[in-house]
């Protein structure tokens, strides 16, 4: 399905930090999760054009997953893909065919530079969209 995707558009997705929901008694928890020293991240990401039944083309984007490391396992058994800083340009290049070189980039990003807070369930709102909402709170 994203065969052609994977080889000539991949993209990176920038972000300050992504949310996961872990389940806990009497619903789920959320958790912003971001790099320990506050930089954005580069999520793995494929774009593709998508013909829509109206026939529209539109231009659509895909974060791809891998499986957690042992910081998010608590919380999610799967996370964004993301891609080191020194291999963007290498995830950019169209012309670059070495598939295995780009699966290798796709494992799980190493704990060591990574953290993780639960956060208010305002995140659980889509009216809600302001800096608070990666503030950590206290698990009830």
């Amino acid at each position: 399905m994203f065969r052609h995707a994977f080889r000539k558009s991949r993209v990176l997705v920038p972000a300050d930090a992504f949310y996961e929901w872990k389940p806990v008694a009497g619903g789920k928890q959320p958790f912003a999760i971001h790099l320990r020293d506050g930089s954005p991240m580069g999520l793995a990401g494929l774009l593709e054009h998508w013909n829509a039944p109206s026939g529209e083309t539109l231009l659509t984007f895909t974060v791809l997953t891998t499986t957690a490391n042992p910081l998010m396992r608590p919380i999610h058994d799967r996370m964004p893909a993301i891609i080191p800083p020194e291999d963007y340009a290498l995830w950019l290049d169209p012309d670059f065919g070495d598939v295995g070189r780009l699966q290798a980039l796709l494992g799980p990003y190493p704990e060591r530079f990574m953290e993780a807070h639960p956060v208010s369930k305002r995140v659980n709102g889509p009216a809600n969209d302001d800096p608070d909402l990666l503030a950590a709170v206290p698990l009830p």
